[in-house]
């Protein structure tokens, strides 16, 4: 199974921006991911418009070095509500800043001499982040564009039919309004399966897009954004279930899809060669009376220990009262 966890940084215009030097392989939150039969998230910054870079890790090492998979599985660009100041408050003016910093990369990378003579008009973005935008213009690395009102997600298709780029969408609250036409495109999407509560940046949410979704031809990724963590994404994968997804599509949705929709290949599915990141259940993994009694990380098996079992045993037994 694979989550999603996110970090943060200040700014608006942060492409170069990568947060896998700030995860800690010793951080608490990982074994209690595992006992949720978590093996590995895709970790990406959360902040407004360029946000930055969404590593790929597995669950499992003492070093980052030995739980990287991709240090850069994504770019992370948002369009939702959050970024409207990006364009001066509008998402017109939001849209025009996403095609000039992409002609302004494209630029810089064909005059890269004349840039460092200054022999060009001053560029919309320091060349480190220009420079940081090029693998996704060059189809090498995907665009992860989170968009929630129909209105962006048809703006984040444009965009990716104007500049021929490797689109998954993020959110999508109102994914099901336009079904088709992100299925036509080809475009994965990962949504929160229990997002059900309206808001301003998307009236529209329902319970059953996930559903309405796979029906319009989409490829959905289930993630988990509650306050319970990642370790509860089954839970999430058997709700839409339960709202009309197909039990082996959900699977599918915590498994296969996210490793393949970041340049993973090697993950999400049971086949020689691959990665062996396994789980093994007591019962149907969507079933909340079934647990993870064995989880095994490119075929080791993991501690599913946690520290908050560690206090348990630690104060079982209090020294008695003077």
């Amino acid at each position: 199974l694979f989550g999603q966890s996110e970090a943060g940084v200040r700014g608006d215009v942060n492409p170069s921006f990568n947060p896998a030097d700030g995860i800690d392989p010793a951080a608490f939150t990982i074994p209690i991911a595992r006992t949720g039969g978590i093996t590995g998230a895709v970790l990406g910054p959360n902040g407004p418009f360029f946000a930055g870079q969404a590593a790929a890790v597995n669950y499992a090492g003492d070093r980052l070095e030995d739980m990287l998979v991709r240090r850069d599985a994504a770019l992370v660009l948002d369009l939702s509500d959050a970024s409207k100041q990006a364009g001066g408050g509008s998402r017109a003016g939001t849209l025009a800043r996403v095609r000039q910093l992409f002609a302004d990369a494209l630029e810089y990378s064909r005059r890269r001499a004349d840039f460092q003579r200054a022999a060009i008009q001053p560029l919309s973005a320091p060349a480190r982040e220009l420079e940081a935008l090029l693998p996704v213009l060059r189809g090498q690395e995907t665009l992860a564009i989170t968009a929630n009102r129909r209105i962006d997600i048809e703006n984040a298709l444009r965009l990716k039919q104007e500049f021929k780029l490797k689109v998954v969408l993020i959110g999508a609250v109102e994914g099901w309004q336009v079904a088709k036409e992100i299925g036509r495109a080809g475009v994965p999407v990962v949504i929160e399966p229990l997002r059900d509560i309206p808001s301003f940046d998307g009236l529209g949410a329902r319970l059953d897009n996930a559903a309405l979704l796979r029906e319009g031809g989409v490829e959905v990724i289930l993630a988990q954004g509650d306050p319970g963590g990642e370790r509860n994404l089954r839970y999430a994968a058997g709700n839409a279930v339960r709202n009309g997804m197909s039990w082996d599509d959900a699977l599918k949705a915590i498994t296969q899809l996210p490793a393949t929709s970041f340049g993973m290949s090697d993950y999400g599915v049971l086949a020689p060669g691959k990665a062996a990141n396994v789980v093994v259940w007591s019962g149907d993994p969507f079933d909340f009376a079934s647990v993870a009694e064995k989880v095994y990380i490119k075929g080791l098996a993991a501690s599913l220990r946690t520290r908050e079992e560690e206090l348990r045993d630690k104060y079982r037994i209090l020294p008695p009262a003077n």
